[in-house]
């Protein structure tokens, strides 16, 4: 599963009202379809960072990807929903930014809602029912992404920012949400035996070990 990619945008495309960028990583061309807002900040021969959901189908795979990690969170919770698949989660990000749809589903704002391409009104309603009370209190909003750790906020992370990301993605490959990892990295920069900065092995077994005592 991939989940976030780091390379060169080497061009922009569009087909059948979908859009997005081909983006070279090791040697390998991976097309990612995108909003409209988010294949606007890339630039042609450019390096950009995308955070990526794989859909993964008989007839083969779609990365979908994102500038923002709140935007790829979003996009996940939104494809729970029964009725909900990707393009049309990808249309309700591409019609308003997340704190602007996040309000809209808090608030019910089906006018709002039905404003995404492919959306109508049972579908907003059923967004807006299932949603309404978990992104009442939706994490990503009011912590910031652990790749932009506040260290104040936990205690000094004493963990170089490299390897912070590559922490990251390696807890989100094995299944963990943002939250939890958040969660596992306050409880181990504040332990009595913290790992050294520039020891990911270490924290990624003492963040492995907290996650499974706490489960």
């Amino acid at each position: 599963m991939i989940g976030w990619l780091q390379g060169e945008r080497i061009q922009s495309w569009e087909q059948g009202g979908r859009r997005g960028v081909v983006i070279a990583c090791g040697g390998v061309g991976y097309e990612v379809q995108l909003t409209s807002r988010d294949q606007n900040q890339l630039v042609d021969g450019s390096g950009c960072t995308l955070w990526v959901h794989q859909v993964q189908r008989d007839d083969g795979s779609t990365l979908f990807g994102f500038c923002e990690q709140q935007e790829r969170d979003l996009f996940r919770t939104l494809i729970g929903v029964n009725g909900v698949g990707p393009q049309m989660a990808l249309a309700l990000l591409d019609c308003c930014r997340v704190e602007e749809l996040v309000a809209a589903i808090v608030d019910g704002d089906l006018k709002r809602l039905t404003q995404a391409q492919g959306v109508g009104k049972r579908t907003a309603e059923r967004i807006a029912v299932e949603l309404r009370d978990r992104l009442g209190a939706w994490a990503p909003l009011q912590e910031p992404s652990l790749s932009l750790v506040d260290r104040s906020d936990v205690k000094e992370v004493p963990l170089g920012e490299p390897c912070l990301k590559e922490l990251q993605i390696t807890l989100e490959t094995l299944g963990y949400e943002d939250l939890e990892i958040r969660r596992a990295m306050r409880a181990v920069a504040s332990g009595t035996e913290v790992p050294a900065e520039d020891d990911g092995d270490a924290w990624l077994r003492a963040s492995l070990k907290w996650l499974s005592q706490s489960a």
